[in-house]
């Protein structure tokens, strides 16, 4: 496909900003309007996107206000148990339909003018439609609906009718993914509600980081090692065994083999609560995975484009873009729904101290975008390309256990992977195939 045309007279081609092959990246990706805006276009528009989880709509008429990237939407469970996602937009004047974060109803009105639709979009009453629109066909006017598919309970979206299943856009990544959503025959569910909070940043710091980044974990985060409370000494983690993932869809994880995942959430608490047992956990998934996927710890995991998690704290979250320079951060926890109270509660104590927005990992990582961001400011720093050629030259490891190409864990190969898929989507310039109502209302 051919190098687009410059953005901006001072933006290169697409197609120079980042080289796979030699592993440099411009920092204009994280800073130029211009890229933002075709990003909303040819990225997320495109991409399956997650917006709720289905333990947020236990019963019909349940909603969950979600976005897909800057798109406000209404993910809600219809009468006969399916889910729909609404463009959260009323059809008379762009009003949002609804203000509120989640609840139950029988339908939307609108609060601007009062046009009615019913939990599948349908616009089922407009005020004084006799009086002054009389030539209104009220069917041809119903809310916008994207594709839905859900995988493992969560709730993926997407606007583009050529988009592949989830399965297939999961493809081996869907194996990593299931270490941390098949660990219990019972499933998993989201244990409170969800944070909520913005950093000054672009979204692509932190969808790659949770992608392809252990090796900043041994400097940023050194101090909540430091002070993590643990029977012996912190072993050394840069001499841990472990892997790193690479789709060819721009999905990304790494992780370690240790025996360590549950020590570690007693120890990030900061206290043990008492009835919970490490060895319980670590067992039970042994049992249903096998001993090399219930040893994955620290697993950290990006579904392209900004679904995001990590193991250990089952942290869990979405990236949300607003504007080149800021995000809206998601984020909740998810626990076995078969877990006992005392282990319930070690996991709500282990992702409130740590990946929360006053968590002590959280603020390392968020000082660090934000830091960034700010040196791209300079006209300079713009200019100046940056290295992300950690692990290149290194030869692929064969493991059978573990599907895909697979690095040592301290690399940057799922980054550059991240990358790849993202120029890829950029230099698409077909127009994304819009739904017909028909797509979007027999997508789920």
């Amino acid at each position: 496909m051919p190098t687009c045309a410059p953005l901006h007279p001072a933006v290169p081609g697409i197609a120079d900003l980042f080289d796979d092959a030699n592993g440099t990246i411009s920092p204009l990706i994280y800073s130029d309007p211009a890229l933002y805006e075709l990003e909303l276009e040819r990225v997320f528009a495109r991409s399956w996107l997650m917006v709720a989880h289905e333990g947020h709509l236990p019963e019909p008429g349940n909603f969950f206000v979600s976005y897909m990237a800057e798109d406000p939407v209404i993910v809600v469970r219809q009468k006969d148990g399916s889910v729909k996602v609404l463009l959260n937009q009323c059809r008379h004047r762009g009003m949002k339909l609804c203000r509120t974060d989640a609840g139950k109803a029988a339908g939307f009105i609108c609060s601007y003018h009062g046009w009615a639709y019913d939990l599948a979009g349908k616009l089922i009453n407009v005020p004084l439609q006799k009086r002054s629109f009389q030539a209104l066909d009220k069917s041809q006017w119903n809310v916008r609906q994207a594709r839905v598919e859900i995988y493992k309970g969560f709730i993926f979206a997407t606007w583009n009718a050529d988009a592949r299943p989830i399965a297939e856009y999961l493809g081996d990544a869907a194996y990593y993914l299931d270490c941390l959503l098949e660990r219990s025959p019972a499933g998993y569910e989201p244990l409170g509600g969800v944070y909520k909070w913005r950093i000054p940043c672009n979204w692509k710091f932190a969808a790659e980081q949770f992608a392809s980044d252990m090796y900043h974990g041994i400097f940023s985060h050194s101090s909540p090692q430091m002070a993590m409370k643990m029977d012996g000494p912190m072993p050394n983690v840069a001499e841990f065994e472990g892997g790193q993932f690479r789709s060819a869809n721009g999905h990304g994880t790494g992780f370690y083999l240790t025996d360590l995942q549950w020590p570690v959430r007693v120890g990030q608490s900061g206290e043990h609560v008492p009835g919970f047992d490490p060895a319980a956990p670590l067992a039970r998934v042994t049992e249903r995975l096998g001993s090399d996927r219930a040893r994955m710890t620290a697993q950290h995991m990006t579904v392209f484009p900004t679904f995001s998690m990590l193991s250990t704290f089952d942290t869990f979250r979405v990236w949300h873009p607003r504007g080149p320079d800021e995000i809206e951060v998601w984020a909740f926890a998810m626990v076995d729904k078969a877990a006992g109270e005392a282990e319930r509660e070690q996991a709500r104590l282990s992702v409130l101290r740590t990946f929360a927005p006053s968590g002590t990992w959280e603020q390392d990582d968020g000082e660090n975008w934000v830091e960034i961001q700010r040196v791209l400011r300079g006209s300079e720093a713009r200019k100046t390309i940056l290295n992300a050629q950690m692990g290149m030259g290194e030869a692929k490891d064969v493991n059978p256990n573990f599907p895909g190409a697979i690095w040592n864990p301290y690399a940057e190969e799922s980054a550059r992977g991240f990358y790849a898929h993202w120029q890829k989507l950029m230099l698409d310039d077909r127009p994304v195939t819009p739904l017909t109502s028909a797509e979007a209302r027999h997508a789920d």
